[in-house]
């Protein structure tokens, strides 16, 4: 009864009860003996990054030459500095597919990007482990279809032909054209993302409520809290960092609202409301055979991008989250 238990001595910078942390001033020579198997393992992907990232983007510095690749190639394009980049901001275009892009990204922050997470507390909330499952595979397989088959899907449902039209004709009203509206056009490929992509990107949240101990949803049942509360109090805390972590990524991919779902509805709404980003580059660059041109514009949506990731991982610092990365 009176025996004194001996406490567990703690390593020189080991939080208690924590994982291994590096004791302070610890060389980069000591953490490379330390951790060279880890560097060895991951080796061959970093081999990976190197020949198909690093040495690619080498390949930008043509944004500062009048590249052609006919007669200079990259050794022979005179240097121009930063023509390139002064004529995209005096291209309307230009202007245009950036407004267009930042409040496509704008408008699917608030009306996509909580629909994974609804989706993901609706089904952890289904009590049966077979309906749970068909309910998952129904809704990822819109995620698996190309967006060529997408876009024809909506065609037949909300087109001027389509089903939608044929009801509203069928009782005496006036058939709308959906997909060919530039007003809707916002909405139209919201809808069709959140169609294609939710039941996918819930996955991830489905994993991080997996992670939360169902001991706290039982004390706070016993001390009388309600479905509501407890989803308040216990799960939207448990999935907090996750949802930072992917907001932090998405608004560094701000000027990435994707390619191939717009060019395939470009001709039927038009380039007024259709031309974003990475649709510009390639009109611009790719059809016109002006390569300086669209590497400049390529690389200063990459620019754009990892400032838009270092400014969010700050404030996610400031909220007390980790973020994407942090010192050691």
């Amino acid at each position: 009864m009176g025996a004194v238990t001996a406490k567990r001595p703690v390593r020189s910078g080991t939080p208690s009860g924590g994982p291994l942390a590096s004791p302070p001033g610890l060389t980069w020579r000591a953490k490379l003996r330390r951790d060279w198997p880890l560097v060895v393992m991951n080796l061959p992907m970093l081999l990976v990054v190197l020949a198909f990232w690093w040495v690619p983007a080498l390949g930008n510095v043509i944004a500062f030459q009048d590249y052609n690749p006919y007669t200079g190639g990259i050794a022979g394009s005179p240097i121009i500095g930063f023509t390139n980049f002064a004529l995209l901001f005096e291209d309307p275009q230009f202007l245009r597919a950036i407004g267009n892009t930042l409040s496509i990204t704008a408008f699917q922050l608030i009306f996509y990007f909580p629909v994974p997470i609804m989706l993901a507390l609706l089904l952890n909330s289904i009590a049966s482990a077979k309906l749970r499952a068909f309910v998952q595979g129904v809704v990822y397989m819109p995620f698996f279809f190309s967006w060529v088959l997408v876009v024809a899907i909506f065609q037949q449902m909300f087109g001027g032909a389509g089903l939608l039209a044929q009801i509203l004709r069928e009782n005496g009203r006036e058939a709308v054209d959906w997909m060919t509206n530039s007003d809707t056009f916002i909405l139209l490929i919201t809808s069709q993302t959140i169609w294609k992509d939710a039941g996918w990107g819930a996955i991830i949240f489905l994993a991080a409520l997996s992670t939360i101990d169902p001991n706290l949803y039982e004390a706070a049942a016993v001390d009388g809290a309600r479905r509501w509360r407890r989803m308040w109090h216990i799960t939207l805390p448990g999935l907090r960092p996750v949802i930072i972590l992917l907001l932090i990524l998405r608004l560094g991919d701000a000027l990435n609202v994707g390619f191939e779902q717009f060019m395939l509805q470009r001709s039927a709404v038009g380039s007024e409301a259709s031309e974003v980003f990475d649709t510009f580059v390639y009109w611009s660059g790719m059809r016109t055979g002006d390569l300086g041109y669209g590497a400049a514009a390529g690389l200063f949506k990459g620019l754009v991008g990892l400032l838009l990731i270092v400014a969010a991982n700050r404030v996610a610092h400031a909220f007390g989250e980790r973020g994407v990365y942090s010192k050691s």
